[in-house]
């Protein structure tokens, strides 16, 4: 079964950092571009960053300078760094690739940032 599953979310205070982490399951990462989405409470689903399978990345304007997506191919995962994190921040963070042209999304973890 083809799947991604993020971990890594959690509560932290404004101005620290986490690391998110997406796992695939079913097919090999290092072959796929992939997404990090955010929704906070009331808004809609925004995009925050993105590998390409060479490996360029691209951020919200938001995020740049803060936060670093990466791709770690012996793990079959993909990562966001978060640094510098503020109450802003605070959303339900989700992975998304393409399988076969279909787009396929993790089920999200919390991310908190307290004042």
């Amino acid at each position: 079964q083809v799947q991604l599953v993020e971990s890594g979310g959690g509560l932290v205070q404004s101005g620290g950092s986490l690391t998110l982490s997406c796992e695939a399951s079913g097919l090999i990462f290092g072959r796929h571009f992939v997404s990090w989405y955010r929704q906070a409470p009331g808004d809609q689903r925004e995009w925050v960053a993105s590998i390409s399978a060479l490996d360029h990345t691209r951020y919200q304007d938001s995020v740049k300078g803060r936060f670093t997506i990466s791709r770690d191919s012996p793990k079959n995962t993909v990562n966001l760094q978060m640094n510098n994190l503020n109450p802003e921040d605070t959303a339900v963070y989700y992975c998304k690739t393409f399988n076969h042209g279909d787009p396929l999304w993790g089920p999200g973890t919390q991310v908190t940032v307290s004042p």
